[in-house]
């Protein structure tokens, strides 16, 4: 069982993530961060904790055709800067350094998404996009001969989505 100022300190934690990254965050990302790469709140713990946020209107969701997002708010800004101290200094400095190190990282992961499926044909249909926010930016939707190539294309798509985007981008708006 959790101790009740074990939960506000991770409430605190995540208001700070938040905060860091700048950004709106997919649960998934945020789980991603805080409890699979990091272990800074329990998985079972944190999207209770989100609930809690949104509910206290700390972060406010974001409904997107894939997944939801959800930003602090100027509460959970104000929230935050009254009792980040409560936040052990260690934490804090963990925190800084690997949403430093990894900000762009979780921000592509988001941005750029990429999936495929077969076709009665026997070809494979790929769907790549670059959404900010709530927004599709560019949008990509073309076959390819067979999964292998799917596959492939799939996996090079957050890496190259930026560039290729520039490259359009470029060829198109003079």
């Amino acid at each position: 069982m959790q101790v009740k100022g074990e939960q506000s300190i991770n409430k605190l934690i995540l208001l700070f993530v938040f905060d860091k990254m700048e950004n709106a965050l997919t649960e998934n990302t945020l789980l991603d961060m805080c409890c699979t790469t990091n272990n800074w709140i329990a998985y079972m713990d944190c999207r209770p904790l989100l609930t809690e946020l949104a509910e206290a209107s700390f972060i406010y969701k974001i409904d997107t055709a894939a997944e939801p997002l959800y930003a602090i708010t100027v509460e959970g800004r104000q929230c935050l800067a009254n009792f980040f101290i409560r936040i052990p200094i260690t934490i804090r400095e963990e925190i800084d350094a690997f949403i430093k190190e990894n900000r762009v990282k979780y921000r592509r992961k988001q941005e750029c998404r990429a999936d495929y499926y077969k076709n009665s044909d026997g070809t494979y249909t790929i769907n790549l996009k670059i959404v900010e926010h709530t927004q599709n930016v560019l949008e990509l939707k073309f076959n390819v001969p067979d999964r292998n190539t799917a596959k492939q294309v799939f996996k090079q798509w957050e890496e190259k989505a930026g560039d290729l985007f520039a490259a359009i981008y470029d060829k198109l708006v003079d």
